[in-house]
């Protein structure tokens, strides 16, 4: 069975085939195509269809996107309405009274999706313990419909008050309204979140609401026409979770792909891993547009239960209850644009030349000087293999755009491209340390995985910054996102809020909670055997009278063993814990795992040919900060490195879908399962250079 992967990124839509016979894989790249995404997808698999894929073989189809993200920040979802309980009509436009940034005043709170026009109200109230108080009023409902049908709206949010201790009323009002508006999206709340806090499940169902009619006409034409090109076999979607589920269950929560790509990235680094031996992981995928970063502990991703959209100092953005791995972003990658403030300080990003017209080497009408126009006038890129040889880069172009940096700052070309690097490889410091240091971690302690197609060019230096343990450049590492969707599983994440005590006697009421989430899990993964769930527990704990929680591992035992955690956990996060306070568990989280294969890492045969002569492709000048001047490095294939063998640098290490640069005092080696590995000059072990 050949297993298939697509992912759908700023620039590029990436595929990758895996036989899990052969181990043989195929690869494909090119242009995303903005306007209709799928389009993009069904070009690459035409390209791999040459390089020698065969359609009838493909078994197992996954896909990753940003068809979700863009829907939102491009305001191109439906119109759409939101039904609310009687005197909460304005939950959307009140918000929160905090400010993203303490003292900046021009703090302002971002436009609802739904405005107040399309927001009604009906008569119902539940207690914040799931008790009727006011029955639902069917009258209300029937005018809400009626309303809707004169505005014209293609789709209908639901939120009541405390629906998730009890959702009988939006069970009951969805039921009427699809009755009522055939053809028309419905969304209540309950489907998609169970947790307390009502601004933050508006917004939730609101934009589930306003982007279901996209994604399910989205899912439809790309299912269609995979069936045209011969695809028959069950199709996945990435989650934010780092998990997939079917395209019939996306569609239900939309939401769930608002980071659908990357989380493939995350999937895949925990994935080498567990074959490299490490189990705590700083990842960063640097890809055109922007890079992103997330830590991976014990073998696992943090999966956070809200997600900011569009957060930035002067707004706090919209906040949705959806899991999503914990990942910090900033703009800068490879297309992100230099630039000149108003004092004249060089910046890069987080403007992007995107796929279109892109940098200006790529010779599609872009003129501003990007990252990749900098690597490129630095000798790192080589412009005749650049993407496989298919897409050759214009040296001239790209100096001719840095120029207009360089020129003001009276630099040469070189040294304002070595400028343009170092602030962007800055900019991805702060990144990574905000997701490491600031958060009690030592990146010392980390092993530092980088992919995307911009981020091996800047890897090594990245990892010799942190000082992390080594740095390692994944297989294919300008496709990871898409290799890391085949190593993901079918998953499932629910969160149910209640307020309990921790105590002895209330832990028997837990564990009957967490029976009745697993057999929601089990209705959701319906067909499949209980013996191929895996089951994760954990709590959402807190000191009473404390806002926020922390996530604890529940693993049975007692309320002691439990506070223990709790406490461990609270002083890791705060840097202090009460001993002696009253804690309190808020929410209760199941993780589901479905038990299935995934993508292999067969070792690697050696090869009397794979020698370091054989590997060296030849020699090109590339400009060293160091040197100040051009100097002669080695580059060489990847694919035929020795295994183990340890090589200093300077050096390139090329390969189909991106550069190595590795630096002076840096050496690499390739491991039995093919990873690149890079660190300084200090002896590695027999482990850490894949020596066997």
């Amino acid at each position: 069975m050949i297993r298939l992967a697509t992912d759908v990124g700023g620039t590029f839509t990436d595929l990758i085939a895996y036989d899990d016979t052969s181990g043989a894989v195929v690869f494909s790249k090119s242009l995303t195509t903005v306007d209709d995404q799928s389009v993009g997808v069904l070009d690459t698999i035409a390209m791999a269809e040459r390089s020698g894929l065969g359609v009838d073989a493909i078994g197992f189809f996954v896909h990753g996107g940003t068809t979700v993200i863009n829907a939102i920040t491009e305001r191109k979802g439906v119109k759409t309405a939101l039904i609310t309980t009687a005197g909460f009509r304005d939950v959307l436009e009140i918000g929160r009274g905090n400010r993203p940034d303490l003292y900046n005043l021009r703090t302002r709170t971002p436009a609802p999706f739904v405005p107040r026009h399309l927001r009604f109200e009906v008569r119902e109230r539940m207690s914040a313990s799931g008790e009727v108080l006011h029955t639902l009023d069917q009258e209300d409902v029937a005018r809400c419909a009626r309303q809707c049908r004169e505005q014209q709206v293609a789709a209908v949010a639901i939120i009541f008050l405390h629906s998730y201790a009890n959702p009988a009323h939006e069970k009951q009002c969805a039921e009427l309204l699809r009755k009522e508006l055939p053809g028309i999206s419905v969304c209540a709340s309950h489907e998609i979140s169970r947790q307390w806090r009502e601004y933050e499940r508006s917004n939730t169902v609101a934009l589930n609401a306003y982007v279901q009619p996209i994604i399910r006409n989205y899912f439809d034409n790309l299912g269609t026409a995979l069936e045209r090109k011969g695809i028959n076999c069950p199709t996945y979607a990435m989650q934010s979770n780092g998990g997939v589920a079917s395209f019939e269950q996306v569609v239900t929560a939309p939401l769930t792909l608002v980071e659908s790509g990357p989380s493939g990235g995350v999937a895949g680094a925990a994935r080498i891993g567990s074959e490299i031996g490490e189990t705590d992981i700083l990842y960063l995928d640097v890809g055109g547009t922007t890079a992103k970063c997330s830590l991976i502990k014990a073998g696992q991703p943090k999966v956070d239960a809200e997600y900011r959209l569009e957060k930035t100092r002067s707004s706090p953005g919209y906040t949705i209850q959806v899991p999503v791995v914990d990942i910090v972003e900033v703009g800068a990658g490879g297309g992100s644009i230099a630039w000149l403030d108003s004092s004249g300080r060089l910046r890069v990003g987080p403007q992007s030349a995107g796929s279109n017209p892109g940098p200006a080497c790529y010779g599609r009408g872009g003129a501003d000087p990007t990252v990749t126009d900098a690597k490129l006038a630095l000798g790192i890129l080589d412009p005749l293999t650049f993407a496989d040889g298919r897409m050759p880069l214009d040296v001239d172009r790209a100096r001719a755009a840095i120029a207009r940096v360089s020129l003001p700052m009276k630099l040469p070309v070189e040294q304002a491209a070595l400028a343009i690097v170092k602030v962007t490889e800055e900019s991805m410091i702060n990144a990574l340390k905000l997701i490491t240091i600031q958060r009690g971690h030592d990146p010392r302690d980390l092993v530092l995985i980088v992919s995307g197609g911009a981020g091996p060019l800047l890897a090594a230096s990245l990892g010799r910054e942190l000082n992390a343990k080594r740095t390692v450049i994944p297989t294919h590492p300008g496709i990871f996102s898409a290799w890391g969707m085949l190593a993901a599983r079918p998953r499932a994440d629910i969160r149910r809020t209640v307020l309990k005590t921790v105590s002895e006697h209330e832990m028997d009421s837990i564990a009957q909670l967490f029976a009745e989430l697993e057999q929601e899990a089990i209705e959701y993964f319906a067909g499949t055997s209980t013996a191929r769930l895996k089951f994760h527990h954990y709590a959402e704990m807190r000191y009473r009278g404390q806002e926020h929680s922390v996530s604890v591992t529940i693993s049975g035992g007692s309320a002691e063993e439990l506070l223990s955690s709790f406490h461990a956990t609270h002083q890791k996060a705060f840097s202090f814990a009460l001993m002696t306070a009253t804690a309190e568990i808020t929410t209760l989280h199941l993780q589901t795992e479905m038990l299935s294969e995934v993508i292999a890492l067969p070792k690697i045969q050696g090869n009397p040919q794979d020698t370091l002569d054989n590997a060296l492709k030849g020699q090109r000048f590339i400009f060293l900060a160091r040197e100040n001047d051009w100097v002669a490095c080695n580059v060489y294939d990847r694919n035929l490195l020795p295994i183990g063998s340890l090589t200093p640098g300077p050096a390139l290490v090329e390969e189909a879908t991106t550069t190595t640069f590795v630096p002076p005092d840096q050496m690499f080696t390739r491991d039995e399962t093919g990873q690149l590995v890079v660190r300084g000059h200090a002896p590695m072990t027999g482990s850490e250079s894949g020596a066997a």
